[in-house]
């Protein structure tokens, strides 16, 4: 199956609840990711600027231009009850 992200909201630290096409709400949660960050991730490091994300229907993207696989980020979330 094909997810799509529909919305997103800042959590805390590098948290982010997305809501999919599905109707399934996961936390994920991008810490460890960040920990050795390169390239696009880079600027994600800043609290400030990871809190610029956006959903744009499909997926996350922030203003440098990096998005994420929907779907990765679906099996990487933790399903919220």
């Amino acid at each position: 199956m094909l997810h799509t992200v529909k919305d997103v909201e800042y959590l805390e630290e590098y948290k982010l609840k997305l809501m999919f096409n599905n109707g399934k709400i996961k936390i994920v949660d991008f810490k460890d990711r960040l920990k050795e960050a390169k390239n696009m991730f880079l600027p994600l490091k800043d609290i400030n600027y990871f809190k610029s994300v956006k959903a744009d229907g499909t997926t996350l993207v922030w203003p440098n231009g990096l998005d994420l696989c929907p779907d990765v980020l679906y099996e990487r979330g933790k399903d919220v009850e």
